[in-house]
This record gives C-alpha cells, structure tokens and sequence, in this order.
C-alpha cells in the first residue's frame, strides 16, 4: 500500500502542474491544512474562472454523494480544471462515503477533488481505498527539528531573504506555532520587502509583537512583582482580546517547562551553552531562561504547571477569561 504523502510532496506536484486527481487531507495541522488548500486554490485556478471552477461542500448525515461527484465530473468552465473541496469528511456517514468509491476509482481528469477530515478511520473502505490510491495526506504536527526547516520554506514562498541565525532567533520567540511564525515572517516581509533579515531584524520586530510580551511577563513573575506583572496581563489581554485566554496560557507552559528542563541540565552541572545545545534554542533565550530559573525550584514550578492545567479547564468550561488569568498570575 503506498505510504501516506507530505504536504510538501503535493504542493510540488503543484508546481509541476501534476497536482493528483482525489486527495483526503486528515490530521490535527489545521494551520498547514488550509496554506495547502489555499496555495492549491491560487495556483490550479486561474482567479478569472474560480467563481465557476471552485466549489466547497461541508459534510454531514444529509450529504449525497451524486452531488458532489457530479460537480466533480462538470466539465471546467473557461478554464481547464476543476476543484472540489469537501469538508468534514468526518460527518459523512460511512454508507454515504461509500458511494464516492466508484468515482475514487475512475475519477474525472479535468478536476481535484479533496475530501478534509479532522478525523479517519482506515478500516473503512472509503478511507482505505483513497490510500490505497495514494491520495492519503498526512498532516502532522511538526517535531521541534522540522520547524526550523519550515520557516525556511515560508520565509521563501513569501519571497523573504533570512538568515540562519535569524530563523534560529525567531523560533526561540515565538515557539513552534505555525500561525504565528507565518504572521511574523509577513511582517518581516511587509516592513524589510527583499532585504536580507537578519538577528538584528528580528529583535525590532519582537518589540512590538505579542510574542515579547510573554518574556517581559515571565521576567516579573519570576520574580514576584504582582503590580507589574498584572499591568503586563492587562496590556496583553487589552491587544488581544478573547484570543488572549488560551495563548497566554500556552505559551507560559512553553515557558515553565523550559525552565525545568534548564534547572536539571545546570543541576547536572551544565552551563549556558549546554541549554543552548540540548534545549534548541537561540543563546539569548537560553541565558533568559537561566536567569529565570534561579527565582524558582523544582517544586514551585510543577506547582505552576499544576495551575495552568486548572486554569486551562476552567477556561474550556466557560468561565469568565480575564479573572481566570488574573487569579493565575497572582498565584503564580
């Protein structure tokens, strides 16, 4: 059976103007999920024909197949393909799926039908057969390593020259969250256009991006200034609006658990560099983190850990953000 393909791998098909006939997009990289299905949608129909070429079906229990295997074998309009994006996939009953395997098997040329589904199944026929063909795209979420290639990648679709050490520095900001690397690099990109980016660039942009505010936090809570820190919250929360609650808390997580392991490396007598080694991350950040480290032992920080995990489900049971961060900090 072939193996699952990478959204790199489609995307060149892209490029090469071989872009496959039935693809299911499946797994939990949302963010890459849609840069792929846009990318697709600039590139396989030409902008003066989408509005006749390019439908989108979502998925659920009154979903008929014949609809949209009929879009999918109407010939292409002023334009030489078509596209077919069908939605929560998931929704679909597995007897309704089914009835697309006819067409899996003998597709129409002129158009790419993509099924998205944020969760399969392989043991039914549907999902199988569309393996089977080789139309299955695994999107997964990226290990540490394969992020810094990944910025790479964006940096040069966007057209933007960077540098190693830049790229480096900026996922030691910001982390390994696509959507906001994606954001930032559109930043460099609108305020440097082609000029090389380097560490220098990526320092002024940290200034004034969300991204800083998290270690001006960390800083005042390590060492337990609750004016301070509560006027940070107030600013960040006041920027961000509701999308605050859940970022905020991801990322002091992030940030906690660095400090952790930074504790056990100097405990076992490492020093800056060994942080910098063994953790991935940029000098300046390890040698943050260091600093950090001193305010806290071991205890006090899976307590913190301990306080995140509750205020993450009380924010998920609905209760009122702000107070649930505030009344984090302060415990912090």
């Amino acid at each position: 059976m072939p193996a699952d393909l990478s959204p790199e791998h489609v995307l060149d098909l892209l490029k090469r103007g071989q872009l496959g006939k039935v693809y299911l997009f499946y797994g939990p990289g949302d963010f890459r999920i849609e840069r792929t299905l846009g990318l697709i949608r600039e590139t396989f129909i030409p902008e003066a024909a989408r509005d006749f070429n390019l439908q989108i079906f979502y998925g659920d229990k009154n979903t008929k197949p014949a609809d949209i295997t009929d879009a999918a074998r109407s010939i292409p309009f002023m334009a030489s393909n078509r596209l077919i994006i069908v939605r929560r996939t998931e929704n679909i009953s597995a007897s309704a799926l089914e009835g697309f395997i006819p067409y899996i098997d003998k597709p129409a040329e002129s158009t790419c039908l993509i099924f998205v589904s944020s969760k399969t199944d392989f043991k039914k026929k549907f999902y199988k057969r569309i393996r089977s063909t080789g139309g299955a795209v695994s999107f997964k979420q990226l290990y540490d390593r394969q992020v810094l290639p990944w910025i790479k990648r964006m940096a040069k679709d966007l057209g933007l020259t960077i540098t190693e050490e830049a790229c480096v520095y900026l996922q030691g900001i910001v982390g390994n969250r696509l959507r906001d690397l994606s954001s930032e690099l559109e930043k460099l990109y609108l305020r440097h256009g082609k000029n090389t980016v380097g560490v220098e660039e990526i320092k002024g942009l940290a200034i004034y991006s969300r991204i800083y505010t998290i270690f001006e936090l960390m800083d005042q809570i390590s060492l337990r200034r609750r004016a301070e820190s509560m006027s940070i919250l107030s600013r960040y929360i006041e920027e961000e609006g509701r999308d605050a609650a859940f970022s905020i808390i991801g990322m002091l997580n992030r940030q906690i658990r660095l400090i952790i392991q930074a504790k056990s490396i100097t405990e076992q007598g490492g020093r800056a560099p060994d942080v910098t080694k063994r953790l991935r991350v940029p000098p300046f950040l390890a040698n943050k983190i260091l600093q950090q480290s001193k305010h806290w032992s071991i205890k006090n920080l899976e307590n913190a850990l301990y306080l995140l995990y509750q205020a993450d489900g009380h924010l998920k049971s609905g209760s009122q953000a702000q107070l649930i961060l505030e009344n984090l900090v302060l415990s912090l």
